[in-house]
């Protein structure tokens, strides 16, 4: 069964993206993760079979590294 997340960042570009997945994966390396920029919500989009998403992690691991980040329902 796969589970998907879905977060309103302001994440501005690719660069600060791929520093953001990599952080992000030291909460669980099997995640897979992938920003869209070109939203205007810059979606965060976290993946992951047969496991739950801790979303309050992912929010909290975000405000940790300077952005906003908000669970889209």
């Amino acid at each position: 069964m796969k589970v998907v997340e879905i977060f309103k960042t302001n994440v501005q570009n690719d660069i600060e993206a791929d520093k953001l997945v990599n952080f992000l994966l030291e909460l669980n390396p099997v995640y897979k993760i992938n920003f869209d920029l070109e939203d205007e919500d810059k979606i965060l989009r976290v993946e992951v079979n047969h496991l739950t998403i801790d979303t309050d992690k992912i929010i909290k691991k975000m405000i940790e590294g300077g952005y906003n980040c908000e669970k889209i329902e």
